[in-house]
């Protein structure tokens, strides 16, 4: 009789779960159109210590994706992922560095998951379950906890959770919140928050986000425009390789 109750209670959960999801892409949008969606470019800025930094923002169908920083007539390329190698230009340096094979790989693991992690979740062996409510910054929101594909971290397998806190008006994403699993902030949570939700092209992007740790003042990144399927180069995702300069003859 437990178990029965038990397993009743678990359809009807992840039903409810499922119901959500699925208010999130109608409301945003439809699940065709998000389908449909080949890429998005964002020109954003961000604010640091009083100075306003323009960057640009590219994610496209199959894992490209980069962060250009345009810092004191630069341009600066972070987090460059061309479906195979994953680099970054040093600030210092000012030199393109490749990531160690294990972000490579659990890079890869996020190939998938564009344009959004729940789109089709199923098709991708990941699963979602409703923690319940829950008011965050005096908002009600529907908690949901998202289970993907486990990460590597130090040659070890970790589960790869995020919580995901679902305005129960709107049905669209106000916070995400998961572990911090390496690095110097290990152990603490991550937090990013979207507001200032509007239409592009018949989708709905958040253009207000603020990325940090939980319970500190995080970074506050403000969009200024989306461009839908933009037309990138995939030169611009490739590693630069450092030309070999070959000295002249001597006569």
């Amino acid at each position: 009789m437990v178990i029965m109750v038990m397993t009743s209670f678990s359809i009807i959960n992840a039903q409810s779960a499922d119901e959500i999801i699925a208010n999130y892409f109608e409301n945003t949008g439809g699940v065709d159109n998000w389908e449909n969606l080949q890429g998005i470019k964002m020109s954003a800025k961000v604010n640091q210590g009083g100075m306003e930094i323009p960057l640009e923002i590219v994610q496209l169908k199959g894992g490209n994706q980069m962060t250009v920083i345009n810092f004191q007539g630069k341009e600066i390329k972070q987090g460059v992922f061309n479906g195979e190698t994953l680099w970054a230009t040093n600030f210092m340096t000012q030199k393109a560095e490749k990531n160690d094979q294990e972000a490579t790989d659990n890079m890869m693991l996020e190939k998938n998951d564009f344009p959004d992690s729940f789109l089709n979740y199923k098709e991708k062996n990941y699963t979602v379950e409703l923690l319940g409510k829950e008011t965050i910054d005096g908002t009600e929101t529907f908690k949901i906890k998202l289970v993907k594909e486990p990460i590597k971290v130090d040659g070890k397998e970790e589960e790869n959770v995020s919580f995901y806190f679902f305005d129960t008006e709107n049905f669209v994403p106000l916070v995400v919140q998961s572990e911090i699993k390496s690095g110097q902030f290990k152990g603490k949570v991550s937090e990013s928050k979207f507001s200032d939700y509007q239409e592009v092209e018949g989708l709905y992007f958040p253009f207000s986000l603020t990325q940090g740790i939980k319970g500190q003042p995080g970074q506050a990144i403000s969009i200024d425009k989306i461009e839908i399927n933009p037309v990138i180069d995939n030169k611009e995702f490739e590693f630069p390789e450092e030309e070999t300069v070959v000295p002249a003859e001597k006569k």
